[in-house]
């Protein structure tokens, strides 16, 4: 597939105060995979009127001048900037939208030019020319299940999660450094399931983050949701710890 409409910005480089990436990089207005969580960016972006509803969200707008503006702004801001992540508002790799990932792959490419380490997550497939770039990039896919008929459900737009897993292992067996988001994770009304079955899983990473599920009624209808991520947490925690996996707990998920 292939983006249908195209818009420019004025910039591009914008600092952040998250954890991994200092900076960000969000080239795509709007994101395929039509995350039902709900998405916060999706929120965020029709309450500030940059799309009208879910159906405009889910037909993404591709930044077309994004290669031109990082040719302006790395040469100005690459002595301030530690890493860039792709992306907090979109998708580098939107599941079968080859535009999108190719210009992902540019970026990635012009960042790393300026010696800048670029972190970047998918609900998408990484693609496996990722290996020919920086040893010091680092990628990342969201795993909340492995179960089909959920991911369709929430995700319906995104990479079954096989292929996610499968993606970010032959990048991890190439000598990448790679992690997974386990974020949004849902309560057991909304789905029960195995967790451990699902660190088992992704065993392979370099790194796990682990967050409870938000703007969600369903989590708070949930009798000892506060013990029931609490719990989550250390049994995360406990993994990593047993394999030797970097971890971290996103804020507000233990209390």
């Amino acid at each position: 597939m292939k983006c249908q409409n195209t818009m420019e910005r004025k910039s591009i480089l914008n600092k952040t105060g998250v954890e991994y990436g200092d900076y960000t990089i969000n080239h795509v207005l709007g994101c395929s995979h039509g995350c039902l969580y709900p998405c916060y960016a999706f929120m965020m972006a029709k309450r500030f009127g940059n799309v009208k509803g879910y159906e405009s969200w889910i037909k993404p707008t591709i930044v077309k001048n994004v290669i031109e503006l990082l040719e302006k702004e790395l040469p100005r801001k690459k002595d301030k900037i530690k890493t860039v992540h792709l992306c907090f508002t979109t998708d580098p790799f939107m599941y079968k939208y080859n535009d999108i990932c190719k210009l992902s792959l540019e970026i990635i490419k012009k960042v790393n030019s300026y010696g800048i380490p670029v972190t970047a997550l998918t609900k998408g497939a990484l693609p496996i020319e990722l290996v020919n770039y920086s040893k010091e990039n680092s990628y990342g896919i969201t795993l909340i299940s492995l179960d089909e008929n959920f991911r369709k459900k929430i995700e319906p737009g995104a990479a079954p999660y096989k292929e996610r897993i499968k993606s970010l292992k032959k990048l991890h067996e190439a000598g990448c450094k790679t992690w997974v988001s386990i974020e949004p994770y849902p309560t057991p009304n909304i789905i029960d399931q195995d967790f451990i079955k699902i660190l088992e899983a992704i065993k392979f990473v370099d790194k796990i983050i682990f967050g409870r599920l938000h703007y969600n009624k369903k989590v708070s209808d949930y009798k000892d949701y506060k013990e029931y991520y609490n719990n989550l947490a250390n049994q995360v925690i406990s993994f990593c710890e047993e394999n030797n996996i970097n971890y971290h707990i996103k804020n507000k998920t233990i209390t």
